[in-house]
């Protein structure tokens, strides 16, 4: 993984030691249930999703993670897990496909990058 601080134009690189994500609902996971945001009153006034629970067995972590009916896009996600308690991350503004892939590459300041073998990382160690 790359940590890039484009401010201070520094690119760290880290072992990924994770194989959960949250931008997808893994294959053991028990649905809780589905439900309406806002309302049924009048049509496109609510938002159908499902509610997903499990636990990663990498570090005994437990998840809730919410998604949409139609589409299976991502709302909400809450990740507990030892070293870090609880995270919650909301996602808006949703679109489907991505307009500019090449953002997935990192930038040219990543070019000499060494891997840093004393830290690793996860998907959420970028924000912690």
């Amino acid at each position: 993984m790359y940590l890039i601080d484009p401010k201070n134009k520094t690119c760290q690189k880290r072992k990924l030691t994770s194989q959960f994500h949250p931008m997808k609902i893994p294959c053991n996971s028990t649905l809780l249930g589905q439900v309406v945001l806002g309302s049924l009153s009048a049509p496109g006034e609510g938002l159908l999703v499902n509610s997903w629970t499990g636990e990663t067995s990498e570090d005994q972590g437990q998840y809730i993670l919410t998604f949409t009916e139609f589409g299976c896009l991502p709302v909400s996600v809450l990740f507990n897990r030892p070293k870090t308690g609880w995270i919650v991350m909301s996602y808006f503004n949703n679109i489907r496909g991505i307009k500019e892939p090449s953002v997935f590459f990192p930038p040219p300041i990543c070019k000499n990058a060494t891997l840093d073998t004393e830290e690793e990382g996860d998907f959420f160690s970028a924000f912690i």
